[in-house]
C-alpha cells in the first residue's frame, strides 16, 4: 500500500500530556476557589449543617460540570491526554461527584430538620411537596445513584457497551434537573448578579463542550466527508480489513495511531458504535480498519457490502508520534494489537524496532506488511510466538532483543494481560514512565 504519511512528530521536552493535565487542574483549582468567594460573600446560614450543605452542593455543581467537559471528546485534551484517561477521570470524579451530593442530601436535611423540630425523612418529604426545585433535585440525586451504581466495575463487567451507554445518557437528565434545582433554590447562585453570570457560564461551557464534541463536530465531519465502505479483505479466517472511502479525507485531522467509534449504517448494525483503530497511517485518500472477529458484531463485519455507508466518530486517541521523547522507538504489538503498531511504523522516523508477540505463526495478521516496512524503512521486526508460559517478553528476553531499551521510547498495545505484564517489565528494566506510551481502547472504563 503507497502512503504519503503526515510529517513525523519531532520528540519533545514539553510533553502535551502534562501540560493538558496541568492545565485542566488548574482550571478547576480556579473554579474551586471562585465558588469558594461567591460562597462567603453570599453569607451564611444559621445553622451549622445548612451551611456545609450548600457548600457541598456548589461543589457538586462544579464537579458535575467538570465531568461534563471529561466526556466532551474535545481534540485538543483527546489528542494529548487520550479517551481512555479522560474516561477514567470521568469515572472517578464520578464517584467524587456521588459522595459530594450525598453529603449535600444529608447535610440539608439534617439541618433543616433540626431547625424544624422533625425528622429527617419528614422534612425531606415536606422540602420536596414545598419548596421549588427540591423535587427536581431529589430526581437528579436518583439518577447519579443509577448511574454510579452501573459505573461499578462488578456492575460494568455484566453489561453491554451500548446498554451502559444508554443507562449514562440518563446523566444529562440529571444535569439538567440539578441545573434547574441551583436556579430555583441556590441563595449563591442569586446572591449577586456576577454569582449569578458564573454560574451560567459555568453551565454554558460545560453543556457547549458537550454538544460541540460529541454532536456538532461529528455530524458537521460526517456530513463533509460522507464515508462509505470502498472495500472488504479479508485477512485470515477470524480478521478482516475494510477501507474507507470520502470527500476531502486529506483534511481529516487523523494521525497514524488514533482510532474512531465506526458505525456502519445497515439496518442491523446502525446503533452499534464500536471503537477500531486505524490499521495504516492516514494518506489522505482512505482509511482502513483491521478487526479481529470477538462476537456476533464484529464477524459479521466481513460481509459488509462496498457502498455502505459509514458513521464515524472521531478521530481519538493519543497513541501517536505527537508524545514521542526520543529519537529512536520500540514498538510492542500483541494480536490484533498490531492494527495501531503497524500503522505508527509508517509515520516515525528515526531507528525502531517492532515485537510482535502471537501464540503461532497464523496468528500474525498484517505480518507480510510489516516485514515489508520493516524492511523500507530499516527497522529491526522480532515475530514472538508460544503460549504465555514462558513469558518470552520477560526483561532477560526482551533486553537480548532490545539491549538499549531504556533509551528509547516504547509504544505498547495488545491484549490487557499482556499489556500488564509488559509494562511490570518496563519497569523493571528501568524505562522511564514518560518514555511509555499505550492506550486501553474500554470507552466505559
Amino acid at each position: 500500500m503507497t502512503t504519503v504519511p503526515s510529517p513525523p512528530a519531532r520528540p519533545t521536552a514539553v510533553r502535551p500530556r502534562v501540560v493538558a493535565r496541568t492545565g485542566l487542574c488548574a482550571v478547576l483549582a480556579v473554579n474551586a476557589a471562585v465558588v469558594a468567594f461567591f460562597f462567603v460573600r453570599a453569607g451564611f446560614a444559621a445553622n451549622a449543617l445548612i451551611v456545609l450543605g450548600r457548600l457541598t452542593g456548589l461543589y457538586g455543581a462544579l464537579v458535575m460540570a467538570f465531568q461534563l467537559v471529561l466526556v466532551a471528546r474535545l481534540p485538543w485534551l483527546d489528542r494529548r491526554i487520550g479517551m481512555d484517561r479522560l474516561t477514567s477521570r470521568h469515572r472517578w470524579t464520578g464517584f467524587a461527584l456521588l459522595w459530594t451530593l450525598l453529603a449535600h442530601v444529608v447535610l440539608i436535611t439534617f439541618g433543616y430538620a433540626d431547625g424544624a423540630g422533625v425528622g429527617p425523612v419528614t422534612e425531606l418529604v415536606d422540602l420536596a411537596e414545598t419548596t421549588e426545585g427540591v423535587l427536581r433535585a431529589v430526581v437528579a440525586f436518583g439518577l447519579v445513584l443509577v448511574v454510579g451504581a452501573v459505573s461499578a466495575r462488578c456492575a460494568r463487567r455484566r453489561l453491554a457497551y451500548e446498554t451502559w451507554h444508554f443507562i449514562h445518557l440518563y446523566a444529562y437528565v440529571a444535569v439538567v434537573l440539578a441545573f434547574t434545582h441551583q436556579v430555583a433554590v441556590g441563595t449563591t447562585f442569586t446572591s449577586s448578579p456576577a454569582a449569578t453570570a458564573y454560574w451560567y457560564g459555568v453551565w454554558a461551557v460545560a453543556l457547549g463542550s458537550v454538544l460541540l464534541g460529541c454532536v456538532a463536530l461529528p455530524l458537521w465531519r460526517n456530513r463533509r466527508h460522507r464515508f462509505r465502505v470502498s472495500a472488504v479483505v479479508p485477512e485470515s479466517d477470524t480478521v478482516v480489513s475494510i477501507h474507507i472511502t470520502g470527500r476531502d479525507l486529506d483534511e481529516l485531522p487523523a494521525r497514524a495511531g488514533q482510532f474512531f467509534l465506526w458505525r456502519f449504517l445497515t439496518k442491523d448494525r446502525w446503533w452499534q458504535a464500536n471503537p477500531f483503530s486505524l490499521s495504516a497511517a492516514p494518506d489522505g485518500r482512505g482509511l482502513r480498519l483491521t478487526v479481529k472477529a470477538v462476537g456476533e458484531g464484529s464477524a459479521a463485519l466481513r460481509h459488509l457490502k462496498v457502498g455502505t455507508r459509514v458513521f464515524a466518530e472521531g478521530p481519538y486517541g493519543a497513541f501517536t508520534t505527537l508524545h514521542r521523547t526520543r529519537t529512536e522507538s520500540l514498538l510492542i504489538a500483541g494480536g490484533v494489537g498490531v492494527t495501531p503498531i503497524r500503522a505508527l511504523l509508517e509515520d516515525l522516523d528515526g531507528h525502531a524496532v517492532v515485537v510482535y508477540r502471537v501464540a503461532s505463526e497464523r496468528d500474525a495478521v498484517l505480518h507480510d506488511e510489516l516485514r515489508d516496512l520493516a524492511l523500507a524503512k530499516g527497522a529491526d521486526l522480532h515475530l514472538v510466538t508460544g503460549g504465555p508460559v514462558p513469558d518470552k517478553l520477560a526483561p532477560l528476553e526482551l533486553k537480548r532483543m532490545v539491549p538499549d531499551i531504556a533509551d528509547r521510547d516504547v509504544f505498547l498495545c495488545g491484549p490487557p494481560p499482556m499489556m500488564n505484564a509488559v509494562l511490570g517489565t518496563l519497569d523493571e528494566l528501568g524505562v522511564p514512565e514518560r518514555q511509555i506510551h499505550f492506550e486501553r481502547f474500554g470507552l466505559a472504563g
